[in-house]
């Protein structure tokens, strides 16, 4: 049984041992002088059992020392929903060129000089490059990314600075940061299929990794012997990641939806505060009244999508971001995927331009605080009424 390494320890012990996880999951590159690097000595005390623990349940390897810890993570595969808020598409191939460029600068380098060499490393990559501000910003945010990772520190000045700054890099979180066989793939679309394979237990991990990982996991869209096996043991599973994790699971007919009770664990949290998020929440009602039933799922047309968010928008029109509900369209297409994020939506297989709405987004039956704008009725003008001045001459 894979919670026997924390049965071996004292209840404070295993409930550190659990923290401890909890927190390498949300943060698999902890170091010295980060985002809750006070927890760094407790993973250095129970490394043993942290390592046995990932290693078993989910697959992954951990790297523990004294002044970082590395949770080296399944990559997302071909996931669009999942990656740094921060980083567009070009951003993301701006930090892969920085990796490249900073394995042969040494421990410091100048801003000016790491952006050449960046230039280069794209030439020789066959990868055009301009000085636009998109191009620039992309480097920008690739470089800021590094510096929030601590292998990036701004000795002197800023990269996003417009002067010449001085970079110091740290090489040991450097090498620990690619977590891709980059020494197998022979080619990007590779890299990617291979970050993502399942642990040494195969189907087990993969799972695993799925529950862990993703906030809902619908049997449909699992293969046959996935689905068998997950159906099988969805108890078993969900008291592990409980236990291991501190997630709670809904084992349902269509699928298991895990959710983390203290929202720690949460990326996108739902239901939200923004105007996204409070659009998305009501028109579920809506839009699962309305749509046609596949095999649990509802099938919405887009076009149906934008009537419910433009009556909602006209409905209660104080209660959103007027920045946000300007553009229908942006507002529609900013709730799908948001939707496609927490796994509760995706895209419909054929060309029609439906989306499908998973069942799980049943789980939320919404009532708007307020009440609707009702449409005023004209107020009829004043009959004309006695007056003063209606019999002159009897007044003194």
């Amino acid at each position: 049984m894979n919670t026997e390494v924390l049965e071996r320890l004292s209840e404070i012990d295993q409930a550190d041992a659990v923290r401890c996880a909890r927190v390498l999951l949300r943060r698999p590159l902890l170091r010295t002088g980060g985002p809750e690097s006070e927890l760094l000595p407790l993973i250095y005390r129970h490394r043993a059992v942290l390592s046995e623990l990932f290693a078993g349940v989910l697959g992954y390897r951990l790297v523990v020392e004294r002044r970082f810890a590395r949770l080296y993570k399944s990559g997302p595969g071909h996931d669009a929903t999942r990656g740094e808020a921060t980083l567009t598409p070009r951003g993301y191939a701006y930090l892969a060129l920085t990796l490249a460029s900073l394995t042969g600068v040494g421990q410091q380098t100048l801003l000016s000089r790491l952006v050449t060499d960046i230039r280069s490393a794209a030439a020789d990559a066959g990868i055009e490059v301009s000085d636009d501000l998109g191009e620039l910003r992309a480097i920008a945010s690739a470089l800021r990314h590094l510096v929030s990772l601590g292998v990036l520190t701004e000795t002197e000045g800023t990269v996003t600075g417009e002067d010449e700054a001085l970079l110091t890099i740290d090489t040991t979180l450097l090498g620990q940061l690619v977590a891709g066989p980059l020494g197998v793939a022979t080619t990007p679309t590779e890299l990617i299929t291979l970050a993502a394979r399942p642990g040494p237990r195969g189907i087990e991990h993969a799972l695993r990794r799925r529950l862990v990982e993703n906030p809902v996991t619908h049997y449909a869209d699992l293969t046959d012997d996935e689905a068998a096996w997950l159906r099988k043991r969805a108890r078993q599973e969900s008291r592990l990641i409980e236990r291991c994790f501190g997630l709670v699971a809904e084992v349902r007919r269509e699928g298991i939806a895990v959710t983390d009770p203290e929202d720690y664990l949460t990326d996108v949290s739902f239901p939200g505060q923004s105007t996204v998020a409070r659009v998305a929440l009501l028109a579920l009602p809506d839009l699962l009244s309305s749509g046609e039933v596949r095999d649990g799922w509802v099938a919405v047309p887009v076009e149906r999508v934008t009537t419910v968010c433009d009556e909602l928008v006209d409905a209660y029109p104080a209660a959103w971001s007027k920045l946000m509900v300007a553009s229908i369209p942006k507002l529609v297409d900013d709730v799908l995927h948001l939707l496609l994020s927490l796994g509760l939506a995706k895209p419909a297989d054929d060309t029609g331009g439906a989306w499908l709405l998973s069942p799980a987004a049943h789980r939320w039956a919404p009532e708007p605080d307020g009440a609707p704008k009702q449409d005023e009725e004209p107020v009829p003008e004043p009959e004309p009424g006695w007056s003063l001045f209606d019999h002159e001459g009897k007044t003194r």
